[in-house]
């Protein structure tokens, strides 16, 4: 079951850095694009980041080299069929993942682990898709890929105990840090996470403070490094208001439904600081300026 060579589905921002988290732990790495021009900008995205990395003297030149050499692309499934593990980090769409997964499965090996870095989606819903239910898991990792450390490693109630062994001990070699979780609905992080920012969001609508004091409270109070409104404007308002919606369907509870402001900031497009209004103005990056 030993782990010698990665396939990545997907060369966007979560898919480059997962591949080039595996390329640089050592790994041969093969990743996946439906069309070579998203290819090409994924690899421009890892060249650059690598490059940043020597500069910043973290690797060496040689290693740069090495890296890039380690990194295949390809448009095709077939050639994904002698990976021993194959990490999906496509669109948020699950009946896009399922079909994405029929496809793979009908070409890997027999052995290949596939896992999903969905951050919200059911690992279930995915993996009856597939034959190899006992050898299908979440592996959900954090953006920027190659900074921040933590892997969720999710298991289903079909998976093998030994995958999940695999799953953590390869987690482990690209220099992340595995914790384990079970097959709900936002995982660890985001089942935490995600009630705690849309109760921010009724905060202010109940005019119990306005963005900047509720930001300030929960950094100087709670020692957080950044407050809710600050943390929503740069995870996307559009990419929350998303996961609560799964959250939400999945357990029918009030503290995961999205608030009315929230869906009406991202209804008029104001989704934080990739599209410059959310919750603050960043028209000037340096210094955003809180609207409500």
């Amino acid at each position: 079951m030993a782990i010698n060579k990665v396939g990545v589905l997907g060369c966007g921002l979560m898919g480059s850095g997962i591949a080039q988290v595996a390329a640089t732990a050592g790994y041969p790495t093969i990743v996946k694009e439906v069309e070579d021009a998203f290819l090409k900008k994924g690899m421009a995205s890892i060249d650059k980041s690598l490059s940043r990395f020597a500069e910043k003297g973290t690797i060496t030149a040689d290693q740069r080299t090495q890296i890039i050499e380690r990194l295949k692309g390809t448009t095709k499934f077939e050639d994904l069929a002698d990976c021993d593990i194959v990490i999906e980090a496509i669109t948020e769409n699950l009946g896009v993942k399922r079909e994405t997964y029929a496809a793979l499965d009908a070409v890997a090996k027999p052995g290949a682990i596939f896992a999903s870095n969905t951050s919200s989606l059911v690992i279930t819903e995915m993996m009856t898709a597939t034959r190899r239910v006992d050898r299908f898991i979440g592996m959900h990792f954090f953006n920027p890929v190659p900074l921040m450390k933590l892997v969720e490693v999710v298991g289903t109630i079909t998976t093998a105990p030994a995958v999940m062994d695999e799953a953590m001990k390869f987690a482990s070699s690209l220099g992340k840090v595995p914790i384990r979780t079970t097959d709900r609905s936002g995982f660890i992080v985001n089942r935490l996470l995600v009630p705690y920012l849309l109760d921010a969001i009724r905060a202010l609508e109940e005019g119990v403070g306005n963005v900047e004091d509720i930001d300030k409270g929960m950094k100087l109070g709670c020692g957080y490094p950044m407050g809710p409104f600050t943390l929503l404007d740069f995870v996307g308002l559009d990419t929350t208001y998303y996961i609560a919606n799964i959250m939400f369907d999945e357990f029918r509870e009030k503290r995961f439904a999205p608030p009315p402001l929230l869906k009406r900031l991202v209804l008029a497009g104001h989704n934080g600081k990739k599209s410059g209004r959310g919750f603050y103005d960043h028209s000037d990056p340096a210094n955003p300026k809180p609207l409500y």
